[in-house]
């Protein structure tokens, strides 16, 4: 039907849950030891959607920025937690140096776009500023943990190299250049490789659920090619301020390497 969206029922829902159940099944036939872990995700995933659905149901009716923005603040909140559980091997500072650049990255990102390019009005509809947000922010959070996890492995692995750097006169960012190089360079390859193949070997969620929705398909290929370029200025910004903060992070005020042999 054109135009329209084709409901689903709770019995669509329990069908296609079913398919979980084959790749759990599946998991415990080889013996891989994650069925568990896969259950109880995809429970989390179910529960957690629907409070979402039911809280954003509940905040599209009130017309007052402060919901919308404690919902951005508890998103970028739980962002920050993620990429800190992703990270094993932590470098100073931390939350704090994570927490300031995805707020930066992000939230200079999401501005950008819903104020200057699609004119939101007001500036905190929730139809809009959420989801958006939410894509922008979920987005980041693979280039943020590989930024601030390669970060740490390379200072380490390069540990003497920096430091023989330091004491022939470098200072601290001459010496950890190459590292921070290298960090970059792997935050940046996921954005770079879904652009490369959007399109062609993947239809991207935003688009597909436009066209689903009834949205003309070239105006919603608009909106994915707006939005993959605002999330990846927001990865590139939020990986950089990351690398940025977290190198010095390592050093003292004197230059001096904080890591020990």
């Amino acid at each position: 039907m054109s135009g329209s969206v084709i409901d689903l029922s709770i019995i669509d829902l329990v069908l296609v849950y079913g398919l979980v159940l084959i790749a759990a099944s599946l998991a415990r036939f080889n013996r891989i030891g994650q069925e568990r872990d896969l259950l109880w995700s995809s429970l989390r995933m179910i529960v957690q959607l629907l409070v979402v659905g039911y809280l954003l149901k509940m905040v599209f009716t009130i017309a007052s920025p402060l919901p919308v923005l404690l919902i951005l603040l508890i998103m970028g909140g739980f962002a920050v937690h993620a990429v800190g559980a992703r990270v094993k091997e932590k470098m100073p500072r931390f939350y704090q140096i994570v927490g300031l650049a995805m707020f930066t990255g992000c939230g200079g990102a999401t501005f950008f776009f819903c104020a200057l390019v699609i004119g939101l009005t007001p500036w905190y509809d929730p139809r809009y500023l959420i989801p958006l947000s939410g894509m922008i922010i979920g987005n980041s959070l693979t280039g943020a943990s590989l930024a601030a996890e390669r970060l740490t492995a390379e200072m380490k692995e390069r540990r003497q190299e920096i430091e023989t750097s330091l004491c022939l006169g470098a200072t601290s960012r001459q010496a950890s250049a190459e590292a921070v190089r290298s960090a970059f360079r792997a935050a940046l390859i996921p954005s770079i490789n879904a652009m490369a193949t959007m399109g062609l070997v993947f239809l991207p969620g935003m688009m597909t659920g436009q066209i689903l929705s009834g949205t003309e398909p070239l105006l919603a290929v608009r909106y994915q090619i707006a939005i993959m370029c605002v999330i990846t200025a927001s990865v590139a910004v939020t990986s950089f301020l990351i690398l940025l903060l977290g190198y010095r992070a390592f050093f003292t005020p004197a230059h001096q390497l904080r890591i020990q042999p």
